[in-house]
């Protein structure tokens, strides 16, 4: 049976690639994709690393490989096939997130004592547990740096609050108080790769 007939539990045909590229992915509805100069400058590397160099790679071998004769049969030509749409995927879902991104430099805070976007918020997590954590982007999250997203639940709870404010995080095991003790918008002027 031709594979374009059947279907699968969600209703979309087997091969068929889903389309999860919308610019809006991971955005509550109505808000605006921030994120800092160095988050996109870091996409649109990306970006251009796909077009000038992946994507010729494999258009190359997929050209060689349809050249070989029998496709069906051809695991080179289909592999190079699944790659290019999932390249191609990422460069549209790319060029849509950087032409919704509304570039906000956090250096032009420093100073500010409030929490904004771009901060790196140090807090007393229950009085007893000092953490750090920097708001960013929807698309620059990095656990292992400690960056968040400013629509995280965290970043929502500091949003707003100064130095020695008190704020509550509410999190499925209750509610978490965090005293802020410092706020500050340098990390952007250090080297961040």
């Amino acid at each position: 049976m031709n594979k374009a007939f059947v279907r699968e539990a969600d209703g979309e045909a087997l091969g068929a690639e889903p389309e999860d590229d919308t610019p809006g992915g991971g955005l509550p509805g109505g808000s605006k994709n921030y994120m800092t100069p160095q988050g996109h400058a870091r996409l649109k590397a990306e970006l251009l690393e796909l077009i000038d160099r992946v994507r010729p790679e494999v258009v190359r071998v997929v050209a060689w490989a349809a050249s070989n004769g029998d496709r069906s049969e051809n695991g080179d030509y289909i592999y190079g096939k699944r790659r290019l749409r999932e390249i191609d995927r990422r460069i549209r879902f790319l060029g849509k997130r950087l032409d919704a991104a509304e570039v906000v430099d956090p250096a032009c805070q420093l100073g500010n004592e409030r929490v904004y976007f771009g901060a790196c918020v140090k807090y007393l997590r229950e009085g007893a547990c000092e953490e750090e954590v920097t708001i960013v982007g929807v698309d620059e999250v990095d656990p292992g740096r400690r960056h968040v997203s400013w629509i995280s639940p965290i970043a929502r709870a500091l949003l707003r609050a100064v130095r020695g404010d008190v704020v509550t995080l509410h999190s499925p095991a209750g509610p978490i108080e965090l005293e802020i003790l410092d706020v500050d918008y340098a990390w952007t002027t250090r080297a961040v790769a």
